[in-house]
């Protein structure tokens, strides 16, 4: 995500926070960046729209939340009370986030001129789908990872004889 605030194009200076801009505007629409959160969400290309939260976020409910000084928007795994288990479609780690963390909620994004909702029934089917197959996603990362060493161990191993 995004280290800065909005900044104002013709000032060239800040002008709002996302905090600031949900506070007046009551939603935020920008372009993502990073790559935490693809395949769903391009870097540089996919438009999102967040809104402040109705309500509790629940369960594949995509979150945008402050870590540090950094705007962060992925996924919620699990709802614990007072945080949520968070965890980017392309992250294998999981993050505890406390609730006065969560600014805001994706409710839609564009991607090539086309609208998406998070109502959708593609939208849902791909959530959980994406979230069903983590445990396969993350051991055949753990498996790759695994491979390179092996290989870069024999090669040194070659190397030395």
């Amino acid at each position: 995500m995004s280290k800065n605030p909005v900044q104002n194009q013709r000032a060239g200076r800040m002008s709002a926070t996302f905090e600031e801009l949900l506070a007046r505007d009551g939603y935020l629409v920008f372009k993502t960046s990073g790559v935490s959160m693809e395949p769903m969400l391009r870097q540089n290309r996919d438009l999102v729209t967040i809104r402040v939260p109705a309500s509790r976020l629940k369960r594949y409910d995509v979150a945008l939340y402050r870590r540090g000084d950094a705007y962060v928007l992925h996924r919620v795994i699990a709802d614990k009370g007072d945080r949520y288990l968070i965890r980017g479609d392309n992250t294998y780690s999981l993050e505890n986030v406390p609730d006065s963390a969560v600014i805001g909620v994706l409710t839609g994004f564009q991607r090539k001129g086309r609208q998406h909702e998070v109502t959708e029934k593609g939208y849902r089917t791909y959530a959980r789908f994406w979230h069903a197959i983590y445990p396969l996603r993350h051991a055949c990362v753990r498996f790759r990872h695994l491979a390179v060493r092996m290989a870069k161990f024999e090669f040194g191993r070659k190397q030395h004889q």
